[in-house]
């Protein structure tokens, strides 16, 4: 019984060591769970044709959108670990929405495979050309001296760009009235036509208006200034602490891809990153290339997830 066990043991080892040296043997699926056109369909139909050079095989982008990107995640979590079907995500699946929503067809913390997160971009506070408001200091006034008044846009409840509103209120002891709107391009619009004061736009987003001199950027929500825009000042140099918020779009598996596979994933999404095709476009749009370690990711998402969910039950924020 224990020759058989063991031979059973080996033959069991050779099998998952050939699946991972004929990997891929079929399409590699790009799972991303909104709709075309935005920053995470972007890195996601930059990374297939460069994955494909690289690893071979055919690599094709997937769109599965709805329910905050939860129809996606869960796709992706009840898929078979075989390297075949990836999760290219923006951070809200992985630890936003499953604070927000009262059930999702996933746990954000057990159901992945974290392989890096490829790319991360701030938030920059935006007003009209024609606003008032010509710096933060104009904000912060305003808002103290009338509370719940100065309108906030975003591309919905518990999106990025709402969640950094309420951090920044919650930072400076401010308020102001959040506007969700059913994604960024009716924003733009209203924005651009000065029907909404301001929102916490993506950087991605907002600068082409910013330099067309449509819209103004007042403040950034990374550590430090962006290359970008080296006359906005950080939240952080204006000493709002604590409200750094940065949009990151990284790409997981369902849980139990083998370790060969999964090696070899990283390698070569590190390597597509850094290309000098995709390097230099990724940056010209404000995005910061990370390109982390599988555990650095996995390390990186326990705390965003304990830092969304504190954030969220602090201020009661709901789906709806």
């Amino acid at each position: 019984m224990k020759k058989r066990n063991f031979l059973m043991s080996c033959l069991a080892g050779f099998l998952s060591m050939t699946a991972a040296y004929a990997w891929p043997d079929k399409n590699v699926t790009l799972v991303v769970p909104f709709p075309p056109g935005g920053s995470t369909d972007l890195i996601a139909r930059t990374l297939a044709p460069k994955l494909q050079e690289k690893l071979g095989g055919t690599f094709i982008t997937d769109n599965k959108a709805g329910a905050t990107g939860t129809i996606g995640a869960g796709f992706v979590a009840r898929s078979a670990p075989d390297g075949h079907t990836l999760f290219v995500s923006s951070l809200g699946p992985f630890v936003i929405a499953p604070h927000l929503l009262t059930k999702v067809p996933y746990d954000a913390l057990k159901d992945f495979d974290y392989i890096t997160v490829a790319v991360q971009a701030p938030n920059v506070l935006v007003v009209p050309a024609s606003s008032p408001f010509k710096s933060m200091a104009d904000v912060i006034a305003f808002q103290k001296a009338n509370p719940n008044k100065m309108t906030f846009a975003s591309s919905g409840n518990g999106s990025s760009d709402h969640l950094t509103a309420e951090l920044f209120w919650l930072q400076t002891g401010t308020t102001g009235i959040h506007v969700p709107y059913k994604g960024g391009g009716p924003v733009m619009s209203d924005l651009l036509g000065a029907q909404v004061d301001s929102s916490f736009m993506n950087i991605n987003t907002a600068m082409p208006q910013i330099v067309s001199g449509k819209l103004r950027a007042l403040s950034i929500t990374s550590a430090k200034r962006s290359p970008l825009l080296p006359n906005v000042p950080s939240l952080e140099e204006l000493g709002i602490k604590d409200a750094n918020v940065n949009s990151w779009q990284a790409i997981a598996a369902p849980k139990g891809l083998p370790a060969d596979i999964k090696a070899k994933l990283h390698a070569a999404i590190v390597s597509a990153l850094n290309d000098p095709q995709v390097k230099p476009k990724l940056l010209d749009l404000g995005f910061e290339i990370v390109a982390n370690t599988p555990e650095q990711f996995t390390a990186f998402q326990a705390t965003e997830f304990a830092r969304w969910k504190k954030l969220i039950e602090t201020r009661n924020i709901k789906a709806d």
